[in-house]
Formats: C-alpha cells, sequence, structure tokens
C-alpha cells in the first residue's frame, strides 16, 4: 500500500471556523482517501509533500450548474447537437475542476449527456474533472421555462410527472430538477408565473424520495416558491424573491436555498446591450431584491449552497469561487459563505466522503497562497493547486 503525506499545512478542515497550523494529511494513494489528519509529528509515508506557508481547503462543491450550456449565448445555444454539446461539457469540466471544483450537481442538460459522462467517470474513462451527481433533463409544463429544443420534458399533470421521473431516473439520473415558476431566459413569462403545480412537483419528490434521490425547483418568484416548499422539494434554485413566510417554513421542512448570485452578478456586469431587452429587464429588477432576501434567509437560519448556474449568459465555468466573495459583500462571513460548500455536500447526500477533510474521506482539496478565513478573495486564486483523490490534477 503507498501512502502519500502532505505536511506543514495550514489546514482549513471545512466545519471548523479556524485553521489548524503545522497540520498534516496522510492519503491511501489507492483509495484517495485520507487515513490520518493531525498536528503532530507526521508519520512516514512513501511520498511527502511539503506546504509550508501555504493553505489548504476542501474542494469546491458547485450544487447548480449547467456544463451542456455556451455562456457566451443568450440562451446557453441548447439547440445544439448531442455531438457539440458534449465536447462542450467535457471543456466545461475541465474549467471546474481547474476552479477549485471537485464534485458538482448538474441541474439540467440535453440529451442526458450528463448521465453519460458520470458514468465514463465512473469507469476512470474520463479525468481530471469533478465528480457530477447527474438529473438528465429537467421537467416543464408546457410552454413554460426548460420547454426549449432538447432540454425540458414536459409534464401537465401529476400522472404525466410519475412516469416521466420514473423513466429518467431509469435511465441514471440521480437528483430530479423542477421548474416551479418563469425564468430569466425565456421570453413569455415572468418570475412570479406559477408553472408546474404544486402537485405535480409532490409527485416528482415522491418518486425521487422513494428512491433516496434528492429535488431541486426552479423557482424565483412567488408563489412558485411557496408551492415548491410546500411540495418537499429539498432546495430552492435562485428564490431571489424569497419571502419571510417562506423563510419560515424552509426552516421547518429543512430546505435549502440556493441563490446562484454570481449567475445574476454576471449578467448585471456583462450582459448589458448583449441579450435582449426582455431578458435584461427581469435579472435588473431581481437583483435590486435578491441579495438582502438571501441574507435574511441565511441569518434566519436557511441552509445556503453554493451553486453558480453556470452556463447561463456570461456565467462561465471559472466563476465558482467568485460566488464566495459575492456573498460576503452582502453580509457573510468568510466562514458562513465557506460552509455553502460543505452545506451542498449535506444537501447532495455525499458528506459522508466529501465536504470536510476527515479521515474515511476522499483527499479533494484546494492549496492557496492565502488564508480564505482572513480573505474570501483567497479562494478566486487562480493559478491554486487542485488536488482530486490525492493526486494533483491542476
Amino acid at each position: 500500500m503507498s501512502q502519500t503525506v502532505f505536511i506543514n499545512a495550514n489546514l482549513f478542515v471545512g466545519d471548523q471556523d479556524n485553521l489548524q497550523s503545522d497540520s498534516y494529511i496522510l492519503i491511501n494513494d489507492e483509495t484517495g482517501k485520507i487515513e490520518e489528519v493531525g498536528t503532530a509529528r507526521p508519520p512516514k509515508a512513501d511520498k511527502t509533500v511539503d506546504l509550508s506557508n501555504k493553505y489548504v481547503m476542501p474542494g469546491l462543491i458547485n450544487c447548480h450548474t449547467h456544463i451542456i450550456n455556451d455562456p457566451l449565448t443568450a440562451d446557453g445555444d441548447s439547440k445544439a447537437s448531442a455531438v457539440v454539446a458534449t465536447v462542450r461539457a467535457v471543456d466545461h469540466l475541465h474549467d471546474l475542476l481547474r476552479s477549485g471544483v471537485t464534485y458538482i450537481r448538474e441541474c439540467g442538460s440535453t440529451f442526458e449527456i450528463d448521465i453519460e459522462l458520470n458514468e465514463l467517470i465512473k469507469a476512470g474513462k474520463l479525468t481530471r474533472v469533478p465528480e457530477i451527481l447527474p438529473s438528465g433533463h429537467p421537467f416543464s409544463m408546457t410552454g413554460g421555462h426548460g420547454d426549449g429544443p432538447n432540454f425540458g420534458i414536459l409534464v401537465d399533470s401529476p400522472d404525466e410527472m410519475r412516469k416521466a421521473v420514473r423513466q429518467e431516473i431509469k435511465k441514471g439520473a440521480r437528483a430530479i430538477k423542477v421548474m416551479a415558476t418563469g425564468g430569466v431566459m425565456t421570453e413569455n413569462d415572468a418570475l412570479d408565473q406559477p408553472q408546474l403545480s404544486e402537485a405535480e412537483i409532490r409527485v416528482a419528490v415522491e418518486e425521487a424520495h422513494h428512491k433516496g434521490y434528492v429535488v431541486a425547483a426552479h423557482a424565483e418568484g412567488n408563489p412558485g416558491i411557496m408551492n415548491a416548499i410546500k411540495a418537499g422539494v429539498d432546495s430552492i434554485e435562485h428564490g431571489f424573491y424569497v419571502n419571510d413566510e417562506e423563510i419560515d417554513l424552509m426552516l421547518e421542512k429543512g430546505t435549502y436555498l440556493t441563490p446562484t448570485v454570481v449567475g445574476a452578478w454576471a449578467f448585471m456586469e456583462y450582459a448589458p446591450g448583449k441579450i435582449p431587452d426582455w431578458e435584461m429587464a427581469k435579472i435588473s429588477a431581481a437583483w435590486k431584491d435578491l441579495r438582502g432576501n438571501i441574507t435574511k434567509a441565511k441569518n434566519a437560519g436557511v441552509p445556503i449552497t453554493l451553486g453558480t448556474d453556470a452556463g447561463t449568459p456570461f456565467n462561465d465555468f471559472t466563476m465558482t469561487p467568485q460566488e464566495l466573495p459575492l456573498l460576503v459583500e452582502q453580509g457573510f462571513t468568510n466562514f458562513e459563505a465557506l460552509q455553502t460548500s460543505l452545506n451542498c455536500a449535506k444537501l447532495m447526500k455525499i458528506d459522508d466522503e466529501y465536504g470536510t477533510l476527515a479521515a474515511g474521506k476522499y483527499a479533494d482539496f484546494l492549496v492557496l497562497d492565502e488564508n480564505p478565513l482572513a480573505d474570501i478573495h483567497a479562494v478566486v486564486q487562480v493559478d491554486k493547486a487542485v488536488y482530486k483523490k490525492g493526486k494533483r490534477a491542476y
């Protein structure tokens, strides 16, 4: 059995608001798992890596991506063929890992590309990429958000939803995505228009939960956010207009909130004059409200996850770390911002092996020049070292 020990690290284990200086991490090279973490004299190993003056933290987990999208288009280019979308998705997976993201939940793919890529990753045929929790196609109502070429599966009753979800799970979906409201990128609906009904969403939740899988709801306005929470979804995605009543119910039900702030920020920063006026008007209106609403939810105790909606306009696959400074700008502490990645692991039910650096977990970690607990911008470092299962990927 071969082992590698990393020594002299300033270690942020992921769930404690402090650094452990002069730490070591002992890794089993065959399994890619951590065998020991400590601050005493490091054990002998086959290989030693000295991390003096460096800061180590868990790899980031992004629970809302669209790897098949082209972020340089106004609509993600969902019309692309399966071949084009697949090549694009692989490139985007490499970008994600290079930026520090070691695990993703894909929240809607064309042609079930995420399911196929997940199988290749598990078989060891696709490397130097994050792990994927795949969702396959999202579920939308006819004419709703997601009713686009090759993208949403259209359902218009609880019975249609039940069969469609069962079919997608059979194909390999391990998370389910439903569209509870209109969205920014579809012209003929508004963020406050409910779409899939509470009854339809509840059936998706039943079928997913029977298998132990989680359900994410695209839900930007009201009453769609409330419909999704009542139906029992595990996470509200975006939640721009979440209100006090919904926050209370989320606390009661243990619902997570994925704010995708960087996705909205990218619109405001880069999209003016480059996308249709109707699209810009919707995100501009939401931008005025979402930051305060998200902070209110966090302050109330709603668990906030790290998800970026990567693949939406000008929101590319290197920008996950930028979500964290944006959260800090709106009132999160550095530690609270970093906790959003661990919350992803809990939401995705992978926290027994990912999310913190502890014995028995996979050695997915980042090596930084600066302390992220002191300055959250440390995570944005472009040339950070990224380790996947104990081996340097970038």
